[in-house]
């Protein structure tokens, strides 16, 4: 019984983080939509997705995550790369740690 609680757990704890990791990169998208503004709201966006994504995956998937997604903001017409999403991805179905 104590089994089927962790695995259920375990399972929420995934959907609820791939299903931010797709609002965050939706939010990161957004400034396409908002011409001339959108670049300067990049500036602000970048450091809080950092932040987000480092305290979302812990560890050194976590940190690394958090820079890149700093820098892909911030770097022009990179904003297309859903790197929360791809976090998600390596995490639960690359990354060698269970």
């Amino acid at each position: 019984m104590t089994e089927q609680v962790q695995i259920k757990t375990a399972s929420d704890k995934k959907q609820k983080q791939l299903l931010l990791s797709l609002l965050f990169d939706a939010i990161g998208m957004f400034s396409y939509a908002l011409p001339f503004f959108g670049e300067f709201a990049d500036f602000a966006w970048a450091p809080i997705s950092g932040i987000i994504l480092a305290s979302m995956y812990k560890g050194t998937v976590g940190k690394i995550g958090g820079v890149i997604s700093f820098l892909e903001e911030l770097l022009p017409f990179t904003d297309v790369l859903p790197t929360f999403t791809l976090t998600w991805i390596y995490t639960y179905h690359f990354s060698k740690e269970k």
